[in-house]
């Protein structure tokens, strides 16, 4: 065997390592509990429960409300604390919309947030994955699925918009929520968008890594609704 097979042999046996002991229920299970390290990354301390860490959002965006930020961790020595590995206390599975930036409406800074933003703020499997390495591996306490006023991938869905390209993927995501809510009393949209919210948490409900972790009272998995005229979050349930 020559050099460059041998690297590439070796290459796909780490990567098989490396999944047996991400997704294989055994693993997941017995690796929950367990100092799990992967390379340039360190599991965040325990020294936040997710009560506190579901807080400190919510102050967060009281601040940014209130004109009172303070701009927490962008310095640059903040930035070169985290270049050296991460430790983020909440994930947000956000909206892709430009007018919902995590970082700022929840006033946090670098290393301090986990951050999946797709339109409509859906729980694909690559999302799902991406949360389960934020919470897993990085430690996060809390997984916030945020939607946003005037959503336009729910409002596609509820107008049934033909669609060009994997725009449609987003809506077929969307559109078992928009059926859930279609029989609710007020402003439809509205309705939609946060039984969307709810929609796409059971989606991460499913996974064995968070399922696993809010049993133990590691993680809470909470939704979120961003209006944006006031730059108010409030709780989906």
């Amino acid at each position: 065997m020559n050099g460059k097979n041998q690297k590439g042999h070796l290459s796909r046996r780490h990567l098989l390592k490396f999944g047996a002991g991400i997704v294989g229920t055994g693993a997941i299970t017995a690796g929950l509990g367990s100092n799990l390290v992967f390379p340039d990354q360190a599991i965040a301390k325990d020294d936040m429960t997710p009560e506190q860490a579901l807080q400190s959002l919510m102050d967060g965006n009281q601040r940014f409300v209130k004109g009172k930020r303070e701009n927490p961790h962008q310095n640059m020595s903040r930035m070169t604390e985290v270049a050296k590995g991460q430790k983020p206390f909440a994930s947000i599975l956000g909206c892709a919309d430009s007018r919902v930036p995590s970082e700022i409406i929840f006033d946090q800074g670098f290393g301090d947030l986990f951050v999946c933003r797709v339109a409509g703020n859906i729980a694909t499997k690559e999302e799902i994955g991406s949360l389960e390495f934020g919470t897993l591996v990085l430690g996060t306490k809390v997984i916030m699925v945020l939607g946003h006023e005037r959503c336009g991938a729910v409002d596609a869905t509820i107008k049934g918009a033909q669609v060009p390209g994997q725009i449609a993927s987003l809506i077929d995501a969307i559109k078992p929520a928009v059926e859930k809510s279609a029989n609710q009393r007020g402003d439809k949209l509205e309705n939609a968008i946060k039984s969307n919210v709810l929609y796409q948490i059971e989606k991460l409900k499913t996974s064995p890594v968070i399922s696993q972790l809010i049993t133990e009272g590691k993680l809470k998995v909470v939704g979120g609704y961003y209006d944006l005229d006031t730059g108010t979050v409030t709780m989906v349930s």
